[in-house]
Order: structure tokens, then C-alpha cells, then sequence
């Protein structure tokens, strides 16, 4: 069956197409895949992965199916939680200074 791998930098990315064996796990596409030729970085043993943007929790055990995509997760370098109250406090302050100016 044919699935595909994928990993993405900010200035990069690259998917795998790959066709394996039936009850290939994420993990072993990953492996075979050869993904970490162009990404030394990743670790399989420990990177964090996804089908489709959905996490799975055990990647040795997640069977794939045909035609899943599975994603290799890098950590985030910002918290969003904290890129967005940062966005708002700074909307706000412009807000703010508009109404002000306009007084």
C-alpha cells in the first residue's frame, strides 16, 4: 500500500511517498521512508507524530492505511497561547492610542 511521510522546517519540507506492506506502523514507515537522511534531527524514537494533523500516541503500535500521511512533529519555537495574548495586548494598546489621538 502506498503512504506517504512528511516533515517540515519554516524553509523547508519534504513528503515521502512510499508503498509498504500491509500493517506497516507509522513508525516503521518512518524508518523506511529514510526521512531522517535529509533531516538528521528527527529521532524516531522519541519525535512526536501525526496521520493527518491528528496525534497518535504510539506510533509502534498505529497501523497505517492506504493513502494516510504521517507527520513528523518538530517543537514549537513560541507558545501560541502566548504569540496570541501578545497579539491582542498589542492591538489593544493600538486601539488605544487611535482613540486617544482622535480626541
Amino acid at each position: 500500500m502506498i503512504v506517504e511521510v512528511a516533515f517540515a522546517l519554516p524553509t523547508e519540507q519534504k513528503i515521502i511517498s512510499l508503498n509498504v506492506p500491509d500493517e506497516c506502523t507509522a513508525y516503521e514507515a518512518v524508518i523506511k521512508s529514510g526521512i531522517v537522511d535529509f533531516f538528521p534531527e528527527i529521532d524516531p524514537e522519541t519525535a512526536p507524530m501525526g496521520i493527518f494533523a491528528k496525534a497518535i500516541k504510539n506510533p509502534k503500535e498505529t497501523v497505517l492505511r492506504e493513502g494516510q500521511r504521517v507527520e513528523i512533529y518538530r517543537p514549537l519555537i513560541a507558545d501560541p497561547k502566548e504569540v496570541r495574548a501578545k497579539r491582542a495586548a498589542k492591538m489593544k494598546a493600538k486601539k488605544e492610542a487611535e482613540e486617544a489621538a482622535a480626541r
